[in-house]
């Protein structure tokens, strides 16, 4: 992938923030959008000092009233970008003893209608350019329901669904559509996990393989790190009986 212009959400912290600032570094010009200003700001001063290029942008993906003014800017700043990555999400346990309506929601709402806001004025725009490419960052937790993630496992595997829905009506138009699918990776989400989190990454050893990924620009899905890919993806195979054997024993 040449240097391209890209657009990245959640990009203030954890994840989101290590892959803007990996893809700053190898010369990409990005559009970073967060709720939080403090961390843009910083976020924009550290690729700066490394010789990069991050503008700012202020978005909440939930306010889908918000997301079409600030893609406008975007836009209006820097054209159509080249790739979107919809990285914006969060994460809350809820369980069968404690299922909390505003919890699950919250998560519901990010991190599914908060890529649909956003897809509703990026797909447009790439389908009328016929070029362009997205990201969603799903995750392996999206492969099978796994307990205390029941909003998480819910939200990643309907992103996966998406994208597996949107990539052939897409291609016609000359448009690109990713997944993105990490295991574990040390960030402030996943830091309120109250279990072991096995394969554990750091978030620029995971923003080095997911820009090689994009760069690469071959895959559909890019998944690591592989154990946990291998891990996952076997027990997406197993038949219920195995599978609820398996998953008993991660319930306190």
């Amino acid at each position: 992938m040449s240097r391209s212009t890209i657009w990245i959400t959640g990009a203030g912290k954890g994840l989101g923030r290590a892959l803007a600032l990996e893809l700053s570094a190898r010369g990409h010009t990005i559009a970073a959008s967060a709720r939080t200003e403090d961390d843009l700001t910083s976020l924009a001063a550290e690729a700066a000092a490394k010789g990069g290029v991050i503008k700012p942008y202020v978005l909440d993906v939930t306010d889908k009233d918000a997301v079409p003014s600030v893609a406008t800017q975007i836009f209006r700043d820097f054209g159509v970008p080249d790739l979107v990555i919809l990285n914006a999400g969060t994460h809350s346990e809820v369980t069968a003893t404690n299922f909390d309506l505003a919890e699950f929601t919250g998560v519901i709402d990010t991190n599914v209608m908060g890529v649909a806001n956003c897809l509703s004025v990026i797909l447009p725009a790439m389908i009328a350019r016929k070029t362009g490419r997205v990201a969603l960052m799903a995750s392996v937790a999206g492969y099978r329901g796994l307990p205390t993630a029941s909003a998480y496992s819910a939200s990643k595997a309907a992103l996966i669904a998406l994208g597996e829905a949107l990539k052939p009506e897409l291609e016609p138009h000359g448009v690109g559509l990713h997944l993105i699918s990490p295991g574990f990776v040390d960030t402030p989400l996943t830091r309120r996990n109250t279990f072991p989190m096995p394969f554990l990454m750091q978030p620029d050893q995971a923003a080095r393989i997911m820009a090689d990924g994009l760069e690469a620009g071959k895959k559909f899905e890019i998944v690591f790190p592989w154990p946990m890919k291998l891990a996952m993806k076997f027990l997406g195979i197993l038949p219920y009986p195995l599978f609820f054997a398996i998953t008993r024993r991660l319930v306190r």
